[in-house]
């Protein structure tokens, strides 16, 4: 099976603030932070499932992880009934919580 995946307004928000963030310090590594989420997200058209869960009462919200330098990035995503992966929100693993 393969889902779909898309990304909430407020999850294509938290790209470009991380995206903006790096790119003040370092074009390139903003280029190649943008690149390592977008290429690890793909992993969710095929393998959401494999993901932690996010919360344990709820097996549908999942977390990946996205390794980028010393630490990298997470992504909360939900599993629908119809094949859509939806990504809620994305954060540096640096950050307290989900913005």
């Amino acid at each position: 099976m393969s889902y779909r995946v898309r990304y909430t307004r407020e999850a294509r928000d938290d790209l470009m603030r991380l995206y903006r963030f790096l790119l003040d310090e370092d074009i390139d590594a903003a280029r190649r932070a943008y690149e390592a989420i977008v290429k690890a997200t793909r992993v969710l058209q095929d393998f959401p499932f494999t993901c932690r869960k996010a919360d344990p009462a709820n097996p549908f919200l999942r977390e990946l992880l996205i390794s980028f330098g010393a630490s990298g990035y997470v992504s909360l995503f939900e599993i629908e009934e119809n094949e859509t992966v939806t990504i809620l929100a994305l954060r540096h693993q640096r950050e307290k919580d989900y913005l």
